[in-house]
């Protein structure tokens, strides 16, 4: 299986703070591959330097086969789309749901707006009737749904996730987490997420990656982790926090 994004010895530094350490991991092309591990630890700014939102001191990003550079062009985000933790933060306040979505549209140049709004407002969930609402007049689990169809609609093929259900209610994160994995089966999706909670990320994807201050501590599949075949105790330690996860 090719890798959809190889990173290699990445180096990530903010003013003399290296947040992160010569971090590798290659994620392949269709999977769901999880970053785990304490706040601080690095996961975030992992996802934010593959976005092109963090600065890169040192180390190389290959996504889909092209080494990227400092800056992101518009190829690179009609490949890769990223879902944020805060679904009313990640949407602007004063445009509509319709406006949120033909913006990404009309910056890359596409002439079936219509088509594809209908198709990822559909695929989330809400419907056209949703289409000229504000932010501020749908529910949390609804804006993230509109974050969402906001992602897919340049129809890429890597979606970065970054907590994109810890601000929900448990009965949504549930529903939300559902519609992903809908939508990366049907799409054939690459994901890379980032969650602080050990039960969605072995819900949601086959392998992961644990880090703490900066540095990749070891690389489980989500089977290893449930069954706690873990080779570090910072591991076990995450492992034990975890409600869910604490053998009787």
């Amino acid at each position: 299986m090719t890798a959809a994004i190889t990173v290699d010895g990445l180096e990530v530094i903010f003013d003399r703070f290296r947040a992160l350490k010569g971090v590798s991991l290659e994620v392949r092309s269709g999977e769901s591959f999880g970053l785990v591990g304490e706040s601080g630890s690095g996961k975030s700014t992992l996802l934010r330097a593959i976005a092109g939102l963090a600065p890169v001191a040192s180390g190389s990003i290959t996504v889909n086969g092209k080494t990227l550079g400092a800056r992101r062009d518009k190829a690179f985000y009609r490949e890769v789309q990223m879902v944020f933790q805060d679904p009313y933060g990640s949407l602007h306040p004063r445009q509509t749901v319709d406006r949120l979505l033909q913006e990404p549209l009309a910056i890359h140049g596409f002439a079936d707006g219509e088509k594809r709004i209908e198709r990822a407002l559909d695929e989330v969930g809400l419907g056209n009737g949703f289409r000229f609402r504000y932010a501020h007049q749908l529910s949390g689990g609804q804006r993230q749904r509109v974050a969402i169809a906001r992602a897919l609609i340049l129809e890429p093929s890597i979606l970065l996730l970054d907590e994109p259900t810890s601000a929900l209610d448990a009965s949504v994160q549930a529903e939300v987490l559902n519609l992903l994995e809908e939508v990366r089966r049907r799409r054939k999706l690459t994901f890379l997420m980032v969650s602080h909670d050990l039960a969605i990320i072995t819900h949601m994807c086959e392998r992961l990656m644990v880090m703490q201050g900066g540095e990749a501590v070891e690389n489980l599949t989500a089977a290893q982790l449930v069954a706690h075949r873990v080779a570090e105790d910072y591991t076990r330690n995450l492992l034990r926090a975890s409600e869910g996860f604490v053998r009787a």
